[in-house]
């Protein structure tokens, strides 16, 4: 079955919106620790994981802006195929998974910055999360 352009416009505005959201989260972090007097090994691992998101979810909006762009109707003279955004998308859901993997994982570490307690639970919560969000996206046949 092949995907219609106005899908893959509503596909690409959806992941504009949740990018835009999930970048401006992982930038408010990374400004919290970069002004923060804490220099030490986890502090600057989790610094790492929320530039590496941050990164990832903007490359993702551009990505979709352009999709959104190329699919918008009579937004281009001429007819436009699927083959004209594949790029685009690679690149685009490549870097949502990433930008995804590396938000988990800025979750995962925080707790580790109060005690084992609450790094265990956010462990926990950050790799549940992980795994749910890709039991939503991965669609099963059985």
């Amino acid at each position: 079955m092949e995907i219609t352009l106005e899908y893959w416009n509503a596909l690409a505005r959806q992941t504009i919106l949740i990018s835009s959201l999930l970048s401006g989260f992982s930038i408010n972090v990374v400004a919290n620790l970069i002004v923060s007097d804490k220099n030490d090994k986890l502090t600057n691992r989790i610094l790492k994981s929320a530039t590496l998101s941050a990164g990832c979810y903007l490359v993702t909006v551009f990505s979709m802006v352009q999709i959104s762009m190329l699919t918008t109707p009579g937004g281009f003279v001429r007819d436009v195929v699927e083959a004209d955004f594949m790029l685009p998308r690679a690149i685009g859901m490549f870097t949502f998974m990433l930008g995804l993997v590396a938000l988990t994982v800025m979750i995962s570490l925080s707790g580790w910055t109060k005690s084992k307690k609450v790094g265990r639970f956010t462990t926990t919560v950050g790799i549940l999360t992980f795994l749910l969000i890709l039991m939503t996206m991965i669609k099963f046949e059985l």
